[in-house]
Formats: C-alpha cells, sequence, structure tokens
C-alpha cells in the first residue's frame, strides 16, 4: 500500500496526553494526523498537522472533521457515536468501531454484554437512579461492600466508589449507575490486543498494575507481571476472547482481575491507547500507538514482544496545588539509567491530574520498578505560588 502525505490522513477526536503520543509516533513515520479536541491549549495543538478547536460530542463537528480522512480514531471514549456510525457508512473507517463503542460508553451495556457472551465478570445490578440504589440497599439487596460505578462518564477514576457502609452513597449522583460485589482481588492484570481490520490479533505482554490507594488511579504498571507461564496465558486467551466478541479493529485495553480463588474477571475495556500500555515505547518494538496507526493506515502490524522489562510510573498533580504549571525535580530525576519521561504539555495541573509518565527499563521488573520509582520520586508537579490552593 501507498501512503500519500498529506493526501491520506487520520482524524483524531480528542487532543490529550493519548492523541499527542499517538503524534510522535506518526511525525517519525511522517503520517498525517488531524485532531479536534474544544481546549485550544490541548496537548495535540502542537504536533498535529491540522488542529481543530471543536466539540468531539458534537454531530456536526465530528462530521465536518472528519470528512476526507482515511480513517477516524479516538483518544477518550466520549465522542458522538452516531456521528461515527454515519461515518462508516460514508465509507470512512474509525477505530474503534461505533458498535464497540456504543456498548462499551456505557458500563451497564458493556457488563450486560460481558454476560451475555459468557464473559466472566464480577456479579452486578443495574440502578436507573440513586432511589432506586438506595432502595436496593435498604431491602437488602446489595452486600457491603460492593463497587459503585456511573454508568457514563467515568474517567481516570471519577466514577468509581468503594462502598463500606450506607452512608457512603449519600452524595453519590442521580444517575443510572451499576453495583458490583466485591471481590478478594490477588492482582489486576492489564492486556492490550492489536487487532487488524481482517480479524487478525496480536497481544502485548500483560502487565501488572498497582493503584494510588485513595486517587483510584494506576499508580505503577510493571511487565512482566508476576504470573506464572499458565496464568500468563490464561490472561491473553481472556483477553483476545474479549477483542473477538467485540469485533473492533485498532486497540482494545482488557483490564482483568485475578481473584484469590484463581479465577479470572474481565474488569472493563478500553477501546483506545491505554495507560497500561504507556510502557511499549520503551519495551517492545513497536508500542501500542504504533500499532494503531498501522492498523488505521491498513499496514501489518508490527511486533508486541517484549525486550526488556520495564515499569511505568504516572506523575500525578500535587496535593494542594491547582494552576499553572511547573515541575521541580527534574534535574534529579535525568540522571537515573534506563529511565524516560513523557511531559504531557497540559498547563493547568490539580491533585492527582495526569501530568505526565516515567518508564524505566532493567534487567528484572524489580530494577525497573526501582529506577521508575527514583524518577516519580525526584519530580515533583506544583502549580506555581501565586496558584496554591489554600
Amino acid at each position: 500500500m501507498a501512503i500519500s502525505q498529506p493526501d491520506q490522513f487520520i482524524a483524531l477526536l480528542g487532543g490529550g496526553q493519548l492523541g499527542k503520543m499517538l503524534l510522535a509516533e506518526a511525525r517519525r513515520m511522517d503520517l498525517s494526523v488531524h485532531s479536534m479536541d474544544p481546549d485550544h491549549m490541548a496537548p495535540c495543538r502542537l504536533g498535529s498537522h491540522r488542529f481543530v478547536q471543536g466539540d468531539f460530542t458534537d454531530y456536526h463537528q465530528v462530521m465536518d472533521f472528519s470528512q476526507g480522512a482515511t480513517a477516524v480514531v479516538i483518544e477518550i471514549e466520549s465522542v458522538n457515536v452516531k456521528a461515527l456510525e454515519d461515518l462508516e457508512a460514508q465509507g470512512i473507517p474509525t477505530f474503534p468501531s461505533a458498535k464497540a463503542l456504543r456498548l462499551i460508553q456505557n458500563k451497564i451495556k458493556q457488563k450486560t454484554f460481558y454476560r451475555d457472551q459468557g464473559i466472566p465478570t464480577s456479579d452486578f445490578q443495574v440502578h436507573a437512579n440513586h432511589a432506586s440504589l438506595q432502595s436496593a440497599l435498604a431491602e437488602d439487596q446489595l452486600t457491603m461492600p460492593f463497587v459503585w460505578k456511573l454508568a457514563e462518564g467515568g474517567y481516570d477514576g471519577f466514577g468509581v466508589a468503594m462502598i463500606n457502609k450506607a452512608s457512603d452513597i449519600d452524595n453519590l449522583p442521580d444517575s443510572p449507575c451499576i453495583t458490583e460485589a466485591a471481590v478478594e482481588i490477588d492482582k489486576e492484570i492489564a492486556v492490550v490486543i492489536v487487532r487488524d481490520r481482517h480479524g487478525n490479533t496480536e497481544a502485548f505482554p500483560p502487565v501488572e498494575m498497582a493503584f494510588h490507594p485513595t486517587a483510584n488511579q494506576v499508580e505503577f504498571v510493571v511487565c512482566p507481571a508476576s504470573l506464572s507461564d499458565q496464568a500468563n496465558q490464561q490472561a491473553v486467551q481472556l483477553a483476545k476472547q474479549c477483542a473477538e466478541a467485540f469485533d473492533s479493529p485498532g486497540l482494545l485495553a482488557v483490564e482483568l482481575f485475578l481473584t484469590k480463588g484463581g479465577d479470572w474477571l474481565v474488569n472493563e475495556v478500553a477501546p483506545r491507547p491505554h495507560n497500561s500500555g504507556h510502557l511499549t515505547i520503551e519495551a517492545c518494538p513497536s508500542s501500542q500507538f504504533e500499532q494503531l496507526l498501522r492498523v488505521a493506515f491498513n499496514l501489518p502490524m508490527g511486533s508486541c514482544a517484549l525486550q526488556s522489562a520495564a515499569a511505568m510510573a504516572n506523575l500525578v498533580g500535587a496535593a494542594n496545588h491547582q494552576g499553572d504549571v511547573m515541575y521541580q525535580g527534574l534535574d534529579q530525576a535525568l540522571v537515573v539509567p534506563g529511565s524516560s519521561i513523557h511531559i504531557y504539555g497540559k498547563s493547568q495541573t490539580r491533585p492527582f491530574r495526569k501530568m505526565g509518565h516515567v518508564t524505566a527499563t532493567g534487567k528484572d521488573p524489580k530494577q525497573a520498578m526501582q529506577r521508575a520509582a527514583a524518577v516519580r520520586d525526584a519530580i515533583s508537579v506544583e502549580a506555581k505560588p501565586s496558584d496554591l490552593l489554600t
């Protein structure tokens, strides 16, 4: 296949850090990407061949922006799905497919899909509103602790809460939601699947995730995961089963629970580049971002093999810091061997906002994690003194 620059281009919906890392790979391969985001200061504004300030939830704006594109890709789920459906009808492929995204956008539909497809997931109940949730709790239909999830709009820890006592639901939104039975989790694992336009799939090696105790965000990602060969194969097999069920080309990040009883459960999926796959930039021949570009341009998939043990740590906004961002400690961080620092280009910080990440490689997962932790601990993401919260 021949690619003509700039006649062929990808229309990217969303202009955040995932898009910025996609653009870095596109620039390296001299592929054209146009991006749209409502924020005029979005990280993608600098690296795109064309940047449009616009609303990716608006049908007409998405349709206008995407005309003439070779393909449409997303970096956030909350885009206008009807526009994707109509673009597909015009012959413009979308990654993910509109059908898959419509299922994934809504956690009620997503969990029901797992159940209908025979994909193992935790037991759940559906609640139409806050009154329905209160009623279920009052009638002892729910056993605490349980997990509450907003049906739509949850992202980066928002829209998820652990409910340990009845009063924990008092301030939850009056919106459709699900509750999931709490499970005894031994490990939280993620597998990023690449699926081309012909249904062929490749899997990046499973990674192990450690979460921040209060922010409900991934704090560390380590690869290879501390799994037996059998468990490793089971994780990949289950992730591929999910990808086959959704039948959508592009990327599918599958978050899994390995219970203390040895069972595998699907937690949720993301049909886009994922935080758990950032370390593939340094650790694999073809990163998750390169793979998405390959699929979007209908090029052969690259290798997902692990070249080195790696660990990723998120760089998040410090507590009590909100406003214009500055980064302290880069001079100490940059001397850590085997490490790469990624700053996302966001102009404003706030507590626990993802502002960057660090990936470190090493001779084994322990060394990689030690290096990533050293860099993370050296860097403080702060607001300029005039913007400090009091």
